[in-house]
């Protein structure tokens, strides 16, 4: 499978300097970021435009994903988002004449008691009726979609069914944003490595510019893109986000021979596995409970989801492991996004992602860009505002969504 990897070229985009000024600046160079800026070019002719990001590019959650896709959540706003969202990986290819490897070989959500039943049954119902592809399946019928699981009933929690979605499935997460990056820069967007933000310059209760690690730059709108250090620009612009920043790991085996067909998630038992093109097996699980801005979590949670995948797949015990990382996700009381206007005029959010991130990159950078460009939300992030927690008007994805946030 390795060779049918694209050939790259030296460099996709251009590295500029800053210029003085921008009619549009997005902080954060990851997945969401470079969504935005493609979107705000694409869809809105907005390209004097400026993607500055403080390491490097999609070095940070984007770089540290499961590389998962799906859209089967549960509550409307979840499901017209995320379904948005995968419809658009679905043209994303050709559209960005680019090769990320998505591969739509379904996500199964297992159910391992009736209460898990009982929930992923009526999630599947509700998917159904937002035009979401979703199915029950009985154990026989994972077996048929995954033959290395264990589906016998002398486990600790045994498999009675899973939800299947046909359609999902995950992309190359990497190329994912270099795909992006491209785009974006051939449509005349710059993207700006190395530069940090440190301060926001306001006047009458309006954003003008913004102050980086490379000198000022004078701006007309800005979007913060930043994920986990979402809450730390925020302060830095004078408000506060209602979220909190959590490790989230995740871990690769070495290479193996293509065993693993599909994806699996259990949130039961607690692992999500996928097997890459490359063959390396990748494992991810929830998010360590306590919070911080390192890279890096504690060893248990690992040790955990290595568990839980050599008992739902015997044969893994023999798989070892190559390298473990963590990204640093920004998690809502609601476990849903915000993307939405702030308290500073023509200052613009999009964090509260979790773990859900990766799967939502295109949806949130279209949504951002239209909330950008006109200055209102698009219908599909309406209900994503910040002005959520204070009108009690939640989202509530918690669980719902098969998956710990």
């Amino acid at each position: 499978m390795a060779d049918l990897l694209p050939d790259h070229p030296d460099f996709l985009w251009r590295n500029p300097d800053p210029k003085p000024s921008y009619d549009v600046v997005i902080v954060g160079g990851g997945g969401h970021g470079l969504a935005t800026a493609y979107y705000l070019a694409k869809h809105h002719g907005i390209t004097n435009v400026a993607v500055l990001e403080k390491g490097w590019l999609g070095g940070g959650n984007m770089a540290r994903n499961t590389t998962i896709i799906r859209s089967n959540y549960l509550w409307d706003e979840s499901s017209g988002m995320y379904e948005h969202s995968l419809k658009l990986w679905e043209q994303l290819p050709d559209e960005l004449e680019y090769d990320f490897l998505f591969s739509q070989r379904g996500v199964l959500n297992l159910a391992h008691t009736l209460q898990d039943v009982r929930e992923s049954t009526r999630r599947v119902n509700a998917n159904k009726l937002n035009g979401v592809d979703a199915e029950w399946i009985d154990p026989q019928q994972v077996k048929e979609l995954c033959p290395i699981i264990n589906i016998g009933d002398d486990i600790r929690y045994p498999i009675m069914g899973a939800t299947y979605q046909p359609r999902a499935g995950i992309a190359k997460h990497d190329h994912v944003a270099w795909a992006f990056a491209r785009k974006a820069d051939e449509m005349g967007v710059d993207i700006i490595q190395n530069c940090e933000v440190t301060g926001f310059v306001k006047e009458a209760g309006r954003v003008i510019a913004v102050e980086t690690s490379r000198g000022r730059i004078n701006t007309g709108k800005v979007a913060l893109c930043g994920a986990g250090n979402s809450s730390v620009l925020a302060e830095l612009a004078g408000f506060e986000l209602p979220i909190q920043s959590h490790p989230l790991q995740a871990l690769v085996s070495e290479l193996h021979e293509m065993v693993h067909p599909t994806v699996v998630m259990s949130n039961h038992v607690h692992v999500y596995v996928s097997q890459a093109h490359k063959g390396e097996l990748v494992m991810g699980a929830g998010i360590d409970a306590y919070n911080g801005y390192g890279q890096r979590g504690s060893f248990h949670v690992i040790e955990e989801q290595m568990a839980a995948a050599v008992e739902l797949f015997p044969i893994f015990a023999r798989a070892h492991v190559l390298r473990t990382w963590g990204g640093v996700v920004d998690v809502t009381l609601d476990a849903s996004p915000i993307v939405s206007k702030t308290p500073v005029d023509q200052l613009y959010v999009n964090c509260g992602w979790g773990t859900g991130g990766f799967k939502g990159t295109p949806g949130a950078g279209f949504t951002l860009a239209h909330t950008i460009a006109h200055d209102e939300p698009h219908p599909l992030n309406e209900a994503f505002s910040l002005e959520r927690f204070e009108t009690g008007m939640l989202i509530d994805e918690h669980g719902a969504a098969a998956v710990a946030h």
